[in-house]
């Protein structure tokens, strides 16, 4: 397998080459791509060291059989055919092609089967905080249909990027030292705070943040499940946590529910809060799976349920769902796509 990975030199890119290799993905050659500033430094991989070429307008990605592509929404839109025109499927990590018909948007766990059909080629990746979501939903789902969610999210700096991460260091440190804290990655200071922003607004009174998780929820599960989200930026590293509460058709039990996530794939079950055991984001940062506890019966709603979720942003939110859909298209038979 000939991969390629785009935008190496970002926190997602750098996650790319760690997930790649602990999952011992087939790969017989690999190309890293980045900006005119990354181009030409080097990255180890597996006991080699691997040069970033410039990402340009060229023939480079001939032969390529799947590229990893996380170098932001306007990069995804200007090079989307330079990637996919000699047949390399693109596993696009950002927001450009969502939304878009023609081009499927997968969370493995959920639904597989939509990465087989991409008339351009290109699958989108989806919003972090969609994915651990979405896997979650699909365990009840299967249960009984879900009408309504409304989720409360606690997104980590690692949304943010490698750089908002160090910001996040950076204030604490200089916070402590009685110096005025750095602010640039975000709204406000992070540090021993928490922002109710996450993205712009829009003019209904979300932010773009919220409205991905109405929209992108729908779409991957085929579904007209009403969603309604808040999402809160808050100090911690890595990993985001999720407060959600649910209205199913039929009434289901706590019981039902817990045997659900425990047996559905892609999650951990972390549920027994007499001992104090529940998902954390400071023991989930570089774990793989989506991690559930809290599982309550709403006692507004009859038909409602509500659960804690917590999944690292970086891995199982980006890098690790696009390897996964990868693979996927490995074992069914459908890449490499061009040979």
């Amino acid at each position: 397998m000939k991969v390629a990975i785009v935008g190496v030199s970002g926190a997602v890119g750098q996650e790319f080459l760690r997930v790649l290799d602990q999952r011992n993905f087939p790969i017989e050659e690999l190309v890293l791509f980045g900006s005119s500033r990354s181009a030409g430094s080097s990255y180890s991989f597996r006991g080699k060291q691997y040069t970033v070429k410039e990402l340009k307008h060229n023939d480079d990605f001939k032969g390529i059989d799947v590229a990893f592509v996380s170098a932001g929404a306007g990069t995804s839109k200007e090079f989307e055919k330079t990637i996919t025109k000699y047949g390399a499927v693109m596993i696009d990590n950002s927001s450009a092609f969502r939304m878009d018909s023609d081009v499927p948007l997968v969370v493995p766990e959920v639904n597989p089967e939509d990465a087989l059909v991409r008339p351009r080629n290109v699958i989108a990746n989806p919003n972090c905080t969609t994915i651990q979501m979405v896997v979650a939903l699909n365990a009840i789902e299967k249960l009984s249909h879900i009408k309504r969610v409304h989720v409360s999210t606690y997104q980590a700096a690692s949304g943010a990027g490698a750089t908002a991460m160090a910001e996040l260091v950076k204030q604490y440190e200089q916070l402590l030292k009685g110096e005025e804290p750095t602010v640039e990655k975000f709204a406000y200071q992070l540090a021993y705070n928490v922002i109710p922003h996450v993205d712009v607004f829009q003019e209904n009174g979300y932010t773009k943040e919220e409205m991905k998780m109405y929209n992108e929820t729908r779409k991957i599960m085929h579904s007209d499940v009403e969603v309604s989200a808040t999402c809160v930026r808050v100090p911690v590293m890595r990993a985001h946590s999720e407060s959600t509460w649910i209205e199913t058709e039929s009434p289901v039990s706590v019981e039902e529910a817990r045997k659900a996530f425990a047996e559905a794939e892609g999650i951990i079950l972390q549920d027994d809060p007499a001992n104090k055991v529940y998902p954390m984001p400071l023991f989930v940062a570089d774990k793989d799976p989506v991690y559930v506890g809290r599982i309550r019966k709403d006692i507004s709603n009859p038909n409602g349920l509500t659960f804690w979720t917590v999944s690292d942003q970086i891995k199982k939110g980006a890098a690790l769902n696009a390897v996964q859909i990868a693979e996927y298209l490995i074992k069914v038979g459908n890449l490499p796509a061009n040979k």
